[in-house]
């Protein structure tokens, strides 16, 4: 049958239509393809931007579950990849306050992205030195806080910084005590945790600890205020631990800084190394009535073959032990203002019956068992002991124990350099 004209043109525009499909497809799909290699090519920059933080959450794993009915908090591990920036941190002069800290971390490491949080705090602690028969010198701590999770840290940032453990508790950076660390967002928080260290050794033998020191009539925080490049009390223990071998190198790198006490509150600090040499860092103004200006206070230093002035059996020990009293003479009127007295009184006695020698490393565990918190008879609200370490610092090994399960291999960990 012939067509007419019409169908004729309307037959022709019909296949003009079909032929043009293929060309609009074809942009579509040209369009979608240039789409996909830009999204490749964005994850592939972050990628490598964010390549070490990437792996440092990965690397973030459970490794002790928790039980509310012992009041145990979660411990995790991480492996920090890369140098977590520290380098800059310095360079721009540090921080003097943990607001600074938190704006350098936020730009710096969470690219601006999570706010971070550094919480206000009172923990207890102590810790003190010993050797062992085989001379092997040995750092062992408590931390006494409350509830709470902690992160095992491990550093290699090279360069010529040192490879590191410390221990974390990540309330300090904002994670809720009374839940697991899940999520995304919290574990990139937590690329915070080389900034806050309370304890740690490093590959050279060089170990740390922090402790609080309720100086002043309501607790008043040290913050240096001189010309000096600035450092807070957890930026002062990593700075310790990734470029100083000995307690004298220590001790000359802190010299040069301001110190600024972290969490609103003031703390005290205990260095030893694998020589044998010790000491304890301590900013005072004063007595603890009239220490109450933190800007004022200074630098002391006390070693431990060379501390005499703070007691008797003090200069006659070459160990050292430490809670959360100041220590310079004449600081109080008597030893019952001393926080953690009753603890200082039994590690002396421990030590002293052996001279500061202990057998081994899980000898130097039990005198830290002796007084953990949950036996012990608490003036304050520190009620439990979260951690004890055991730090060789001859061999550069750790024994880390958490929440007071001594003896229990499920809760034990050791790690070597």
């Amino acid at each position: 049958m012939k067509q007419t004209k019409q169908e004729i043109a309307e037959s022709e525009g019909t296949e003009a239509v079909r032929r043009r499909a293929p060309r609009w497809v074809k942009i579509v799909a040209i369009v979608l393809a240039a789409i996909l290699v830009i999204l490749v090519a964005l994850v592939g920059a972050a990628a490598i931007v964010w390549r070490n933080e990437i792996g440092t959450v990965a690397s973030f794993k459970k490794v002790a579950d928790r039980n509310e009915a012992h009041a145990d908090g979660a411990v995790y591990r991480m492996d920090v990849k890369g140098d977590f920036y520290f380098d800059d941190f310095l360079a721009q002069g540090g921080a003097s306050s943990d607001a600074d800290l938190i704006d350098f971390i936020t730009n710096s490491i969470t690219r601006g992205i999570i706010q971070m949080e550094i919480r206000q705090s009172e923990i207890a602690c102590s810790a003190f030195t010993a050797v062992t028969p085989a001379g092997d010198r040995i750092f062992a701590r408590n931390y006494d806080f409350s509830m709470t999770n902690t992160a095992l840290v491990f550093t290699d940032p090279g360069d010529g910084r040192y490879a590191s453990f410390s221990t974390v508790d990540l309330q300090f950076l904002g994670m809720d005590q009374d839940k697991d660390v899940e999520g995304l967002i919290n574990k990139i928080t937590c690329l915070a945790a080389p900034y806050a260290p309370l304890d740690g050794v490093n590959e050279k033998g060089l170990s740390c600890g922090i402790f609080m020191s309720y100086q002043g009539t309501e607790t008043v925080a040290t913050d240096q205020n001189t010309d000096k490049p600035d450092l807070t009390s957890t930026t002062m223990m990593r700075a310790v631990l990734d470029y100083c071998a000995t307690v004298d190198e220590a001790i000359a790198f802190v010299e040069a800084y301001d110190m600024h006490d972290s969490a609103q509150t003031s703390f005290h600090y205990m260095i030893a190394d694998a020589t044998g040499a010790s000491a304890i860092l301590e900013w005072t103004n004063g007595t603890d009535l009239t220490d109450n200006d933190g800007s004022a206070r200074t630098l002391h230093v006390i070693r431990n073959d060379d501390d005499a002035a703070i007691g008797e059996r003090e200069g006659a020990a070459d160990y050292q032990w430490i809670t959360n009293f100041i220590l310079q003479p004449g600081y109080y009127g008597s030893d019952a203002e001393k926080p953690g007295y009753d603890r200082y009184e039994h590690i002396y006695g421990q030590l002293a019956s052996t001279d500061g020698v202990v057998a081994d490393e899980q000898a130097a565990m039990d005198i830290l068992a002796s007084v953990g918190r949950r036996n012990w008879n608490n003036d304050d609200s520190n009620s439990i002991t979260v951690h004890s370490v055991v730090y060789n610092l001859t061999k550069k090994t750790v024994l880390w124990v958490a929440n007071e399960h001594y003896g229990e291999e499920a809760y034990t960990f050791r790690f070597s350099l």
